[in-house]
């Protein structure tokens, strides 16, 4: 075992050498434990801090399995039914406007089908610059998002009213919403993630970072894992790069809980051992029903104008409550943010899973495929491991 963990140590090293990342972190594990956790390059360039297994950074959108897990925890608590109008517990309306008599359900959010599409006002004003840093080699343009010096921090809800209702200042009837009824298509949502969170608040009375650390970070020791800087140990936080030289000011977002979860490769790997009891009816923090609930795969082909069946990590194939499938038969969540790239899977097959993050972007050719030389070597390695 101890071999084949230095095999691939020197592996990974070989890679992280090929300089196109200033640092990343691994995990390997099986539903009974961590069988390999690993860091590589640096933490911090500048000041020579290693990235290693104990690094934090946010996860990007792998938090969003994080807000599925919570939701079924509320169901089991009897706070909430999947199959409720989200209008039996915000105070607001939130209505298609080109189907203002369909109501968007629980489910509907939870799957990506409420119709709610998140537009350019989003993706300008949702991330947060933490206040007084440099901003002077801030770059505004980013492939997934931007980040706006001029955004301002307001609260969770204000802000999903300001997006979702006819009199908001970001409220797009043209763009915000599909044609389509709610239930009818897949339509990828950080809004609607957002607003699931939000619901979660609501029925429990608890806020959405306390609830889940209650019932998910604290009953699996994710010690170091938290929402934001305030949270968790920033010393130990990891620099975020828009490439190899340019570091990023540290950011959070108002709608933190779809993808702004901060934690260690260590603690990730004790999350997704935990997911994969769950899928094998061993979980501990929920019920055998609830975690049934959280890996049924909801959708079908009509749900979809194209399925991509070719690649193998493709979280958007199908899904369960934020649970992303695979058609190659995978379970979990990919992430991007600026300067996080992230991946977090396991095998229904072998029960075993990988995760895998850098904090540098990865927009050219090259750094994508070193991504995935990464992620395959760990999936060389897993069997090895696994005895």
């Amino acid at each position: 075992m101890q071999v084949a963990k230095d095999s691939l140590t020197a592996e990974l090293d070989s890679i992280y050498k090929q300089g196109l990342t200033n640092g990343f972190g691994v995990a390997i594990v099986n539903e009974k434990k961590t069988l390999y956790s690993n860091g590589f390059g640096w933490a911090d360039k500048a000041n020579k801090i290693a990235y290693t297994e104990n690094t934090i950074q946010h996860i990007a959108s792998i938090s969003k399995t994080l807000i599925g897990v919570a939701l079924m925890k509320a169901h089991e608590l009897g706070k909430l039914n999947l199959d409720d109008p989200i209008d039996k517990y915000i105070a607001f309306k939130v209505l298609n406007p080109n189907y203002p008599n369909k109501k968007i359900t629980i489910q509907h959010l939870a799957t990506h089908t409420s119709t709610i599409v998140d537009t350019k006002h989003y993706m300008d004003n949702a991330w947060i610059i933490t206040p007084n840093q440099d901003l002077s080699k801030v770059y505004k343009n980013y492939p997934y998002q931007r980040l706006n010096p001029s955004a301002t921090a307001i609260q969770m809800e204000d802000f999903l009213k300001e997006v979702l209702t006819t009199k908001g200042k970001y409220y797009d009837k043209e763009n915000g919403f599909l044609k389509h009824k709610p239930g009818d298509k897949f339509e990828y949502s950080n809004i609607g993630a957002t607003l699931t969170a939000l619901i979660i608040e609501k029925a429990t009375g608890i806020p959405f970072n306390k609830f889940t650390k209650k019932h998910i970070l604290q009953p699996l020791k994710m010690n170091s894992a938290g929402w934001s800087l305030n949270e968790v140990d920033a010393t130990k936080h990891s620099k975020l790069y828009y490439d190899l030289d340019i570091p990023l000011p540290f950011y959070t977002a108002i709608t933190y809980p779809d993808g702004m979860l901060i934690a260690s490769c260590n603690d990730m790997a004790k999350y997704l051992t935990e997911l994969i009891k769950g899928y094998t009816g061993n979980g501990t923090l929920l019920n055998k029903k609830n975690y049934k609930t959280l890996f049924t795969e909801y959708l079908s082909e009509e749900h979809f104008n194209k399925r991509n069946e070719r690649n193998p990590y493709n979280d958007e194939y199908n899904t369960g409550i934020f649970m992303g499938f695979s058609a190659k038969g995978y379970i979990g969540h990919t992430g991007g943010d600026a300067g996080v790239v992230s991946f977090m899977f396991f095998d229904k097959e072998t029960n075993t899973g990988r995760y895998l993050i850098r904090n540098t972007n990865s927009d050219d050719e090259k750094g994508p495929k070193q991504f995935y030389d990464i992620w395959k070597k760990l999936g060389e390695y897993t069997s090895k491991l696994n005895r």
